[in-house]
């Protein structure tokens, strides 16, 4: 396990009342995995509906938020060759929120959901 990071997590569906911002300890990147230091994350509608339970698939409890993300990749798992720590980042939407989620310090997230980033973090997490 790595360092403790912050992280938002919800424990049952709600508004934004729910969300809670908790201390855990995110594992070491598996296989085609990369940890992200997250600098901005982007707000959008399918958060708010997976916070409430009208998602396109259920919510599994506990969960977290975030689809979108801006940073630098802090370590990669086995197998990731085109991504280096230092390397500036977007996080995009590939993967369900039930797995992955980037709304913390730090985000675990597949490294097929990342492309370079050569503008600010917050225009790379809003594009």
């Amino acid at each position: 396990m790595g360092p403790m990071t912050r992280v938002v997590r919800f424990t049952e569906l709600g508004g934004p009342e729910v969300l809670r911002v908790v201390d855990t300890d995110l594992p070491a990147p598996g296989p085609g995995e990369a940890l992200v230091d997250v600098a901005a994350i982007g707000l959008n509608r399918a958060e708010s509906m997976f916070r409430q339970g009208d998602y396109i698939e259920p919510t599994r409890l506990p969960a977290g938020l975030g689809y979108e993300a801006a940073g630098t990749v802090a370590a990669v798992g086995e197998g990731v060759t085109r991504w280096a720590p230092g390397d500036p980042v977007s996080v995009v939407p590939a993967f369900s929120m039930n797995d992955h989620t980037v709304y913390g310090e730090r985000a675990l997230v597949p490294a097929r959901a990342l492309v370079p980033r050569p503008v600010d973090p917050v225009t790379g997490a809003a594009v």
